[in-house]
């Protein structure tokens, strides 16, 4: 992975030379909503009280770089993200049998997403964009609570191993923007590993559940 970041860094550098350049700071809200439940939004069964739950206990924040040739870009981010919520582990085998686990899950992650994209409009005072691209997420501190689990099955040393130390997932959005501001939506449609177990042993595989529908606003510095 290292190999894989220095060599878009030096991409970065390489188009910077050349193009035009922001760099800005962003916030966001990570919300609970992945591929498998955005119909929930219709159905009526999460809204405006499912965000206010969430807000304080999902965001991001951190910085961007953006490099335009003409209507492609190139998007870096450095973030820092948190996630509090509930997640089953399906078909965790546990004495000879199968069990879905329900943990609480405190997730604690540096992402680097690195996005291609294109600016669909552009305007003098505004601009649309859509971007995709793929997110390198670095484990900081994750911790699992198990509910389904006792003591002797697993070891609170355990808990601190669960998640994998990285994994690449994948994302796509749309943004727009205002003079100096930018409001993107980015969904994350491809995780790393699909959190499925043979044995209790192989917990500390867990991919970092990161599929969330993000809502993010940016201020560009310059």
């Amino acid at each position: 992975m290292k190999r894989i970041l220095l060599f878009f860094a030096a991409l970065l550098i390489f188009f910077t030379a050349s193009a035009q350049f922001n760099l800005g700071i962003k916030a966001g809200y990570n919300s609970s909503l992945t591929l498998g439940n955005l119909n929930s939004v219709t159905q009526g069964t999460y809204g405006l009280e499912n965000v206010k739950g969430e807000i304080w206990n999902n965001f991001q924040a951190g910085a961007f770089a953006r490099v335009f040739i003409k209507k492609l870009y190139i998007q870096p981010e450095v973030l820092y993200s948190i996630q509090k919520k509930e997640y089953d582990l399906l078909g965790v085998i546990i004495d000879g049998t199968a069990t879905n686990v329900n943990t609480f899950m405190n997730i604690s992650t540096v992402q680097v997403p690195l996005f291609l994209g294109y600016k669909i409009l552009d305007l003098k005072v505004a601009n649309l964009r859509a971007f995709v691209g793929p997110k390198f997420v670095l484990n900081s501190g994750s911790k699992l609570e198990y509910k389904d689990l006792t003591e002797s099955q697993i070891t609170a040393s355990d808990l601190y191993e669960d998640f994998k130390k990285s994994q690449v997932d994948i994302e796509v959005g749309a943004g727009v923007d205002v003079f100096m501001f930018a409001l993107d939506a980015k969904l994350n449609v491809l995780q790393d590993v699909v959190g499925k177990f043979q044995s209790i042993t192989d917990v500390k595989n867990v991919p970092m559940p990161t599929s969330t529908l993000v809502i993010s606003l940016s201020w560009k510095l310059f």
